[in-house]
């Protein structure tokens, strides 16, 4: 599994998931809408820290810099 994601897009992808969790834990956000967002949160958070994105490999996208 090679890295597809560079700093920028997995501080994004952080950030997003923390608004998210606040969301979801500060009961603005409830429901079955609240849960499909903490499903995500978590997906962002997995592959922020793994800078791995299954998708990014689906489409052959990378955000990583190049090795030279």
């Amino acid at each position: 599994m090679t890295k597809n994601m560079g700093n920028a897009d997995r501080i994004i992808r952080s950030i997003i998931a923390l608004i998210a969790a606040y969301l979801y834990f500060a009961g603005i956000v409830t429901g079955a809408p609240g849960i499909v967002l903490i499903i995500v949160a978590v997906v962002f958070l997995l592959t922020s820290l793994v800078s791995f994105c299954p998708l990014y490999a689906l489409v052959g996208l990378k955000t990583c810099p190049v090795k030279k």
